[in-house]
């Protein structure tokens, strides 16, 4: 949208949606993520009270940090024509004036900031009483490359590599079972060749193992068409 003020700000695409939200530790790894910060206006809708949330101590350097900083600030800014979160009626105004941006569900809209070296996804909520503001930071250049690399697909194959079908990924699978029950996991893409497969802390799998998991216990794996489930953590 602009560029006045050294930055760009536009609404997320369908693939960033999945970001701005808590990943993994391993895709918070694979696309820089540095942490989040959270904000609420306040109940008169003029404060801005905010947490930071470390996720890799490594990447906050001064640079980061400055980054963030001049970007909220003039995000903040009084005189500014992307002043936002300047209070919640100006949030509601450039929320509502994007109605594009607006995300699955609830009252949040998804924006994507991106400066010279960072990129800030911002989810928004006017609602008052809601968190109004979290914003997910990542190394630009890795989160690109991820998002490139994801636009791929995630594969699905027999034990023998023939490939079975791809879904995008934060799309589902449907698990069926000898006994007739089935099930359907959100899967995410990791790199060409892993994925994990619902939520849990084992549930990252290279590709030829699930297919090999899968036809042991005699279970069969399909896509869930649909629309496009979003991932995200039960707290944030």
């Amino acid at each position: 949208m602009t560029e006045e003020f050294g930055f760009s700000v536009r609404p997320m695409t369908e693939a960033e949606r999945l970001y701005a939200y808590t990943q993994s530790a391993q895709l918070r790894g694979q696309t820089g993520c540095i942490g989040y910060l959270r904000a609420d206006m306040d109940t008169d809708g003029e404060g801005f009270f905010s947490s930071w949330n470390d996720f890799d101590r490594q990447r906050k350097t001064e640079a980061f940090k400055e980054d963030l900083d001049g970007v909220i600030r003039i995000l903040r800014g009084k005189d500014s024509a992307v002043r936002f979160l300047k209070d919640r009626a100006a949030l509601a105004a450039w929320c509502y004036s994007h109605p594009e941006a607006r995300m699955d569900e609830g009252n949040s809209y998804g924006f994507r900031v991106d400066t010279g070296s960072y990129t800030y996804l911002m989810r928004l909520d006017p609602a008052k009483g809601a968190y109004n503001l979290y914003c997910y930071c990542y190394d630009r250049k890795l989160l690109d490359s991820h998002l490139k690399e994801a636009e791929r697909g995630i594969r699905f194959i027999t034990p023998d590599y023939q490939e079975l079908f791809r879904i995008r990924d934060g799309e589902k699978i449907r698990i069926s079972y000898r006994d007739g029950s089935a099930e359907d996991f959100v899967c995410r893409y990791i790199d060409p060749t892993h994925l994990e497969v619902g939520g849990g802390s084992c549930n990252l799998f290279h590709i030829c193992e699930l297919a090999e998991h899968l036809d042991g216990i005699g279970a069969k794996a399909e896509p869930v068409r649909g629309p496009k489930t979003r991932v995200r953590s039960a707290a944030r």
